[in-house]
């Protein structure tokens, strides 16, 4: 019996049909992975699972964890997807749920946050008033910049647009301190988010918009890692960034 998975599922009050629903398997497979101890699901099954009980792979599956142990720089690296849309919704969700300290959204709109993520607004509310610093990093919508990504992209909801969406939206809370937001230009290309020690990473193709874009999930491990690089990458953008509410407090 693999106990672990059963006090998860428990805990989590999912039965085995719902955790075969979020995984894409039938109730069976399931079944045999709480009764066969021995068992490892398929990776993509395992990381599911674990997203499905919020509990982490070590936990559930120790042996497969052990034998995915990293040891060099890439074991920063909790996993890749060809594109930003692939990453699930949920994944961002609990990443925004757990950060206590530190959420950054540097991505050139952030619009895409804002339509996933249901009540988003309320969420940074709540979450600022517990504590935690909450900033963003946004294009200038009238920018030479912007322009030519417009230009570059081609698609009918320009850059601006999605911008400017993203600054109606801020406006909303920028009263609740501990949120704030700036301008910069230096992450056209580049878009980061960081949830504490988590982040996910999204370097924009030539031609394409950001959901279409390969994404990696980080989590710092080691000091001078990638997830340190692109922490100091937006610390710098934040230093150099231009406040969006003139005169106020926050910037």
């Amino acid at each position: 019996m693999n106990e672990a998975l059963r006090r998860a599922m428990a805990d989590a009050r999912l039965t085995d049909d719902q955790l075969a629903e979020r995984c894409g398997v039938d109730i069976k497979t399931v079944g045999r992975w709480i009764t066969q101890a021995g068992r490892v699901p398929r990776a993509r099954h395992r990381w599911a699972a674990c997203e499905a009980l919020g509990e982490d792979e070590a936990v559930l599956w120790p042996e497969a964890a052990r034998k995915a142990v990293k040891i060099g720089p890439d074991r920063e690296i909790v996993s890749v997807y060809p594109y930003r849309s692939g990453c699930p919704a949920s994944l961002w969700r609990s990443l925004i749920t757990n950060a206590t300290e530190d959420l950054t959204f540097a991505g050139y709109t952030n619009y895409f946050l804002w339509l996933e993520q249901a009540r988003f607004g309320t969420a940074l509310r709540r979450k600022a008033a517990q504590g935690c610093r909450i900033r963003f990093l946004v294009g200038d919508p009238d920018s030479d910049l912007t322009r030519a990504r417009e230009r570059d992209e081609a698609v009918p909801l320009t850059l601006s647009t999605r911008i400017r969406v993203t600054l109606a939206e801020l406006e909303k809370i920028k009263a609740q301190p501990g949120i704030e937001a700036r301008f910069s230009g230096g992450h056209a290309h580049l878009s980061v988010f960081r949830f504490d020690d988590d982040m996910i990473v999204t370097p924009l193709l030539t031609h394409r918009v950001g959901h279409d874009a390969p994404t990696l999930h980080l989590r710092r491990r080691q000091d001078d890692g990638l997830f340190d690089r692109f922490a100091s990458h937006v610390a710098e953008l934040w230093e150099s960034g231009s406040p969006v509410w003139q005169g106020d407090a926050h910037g």
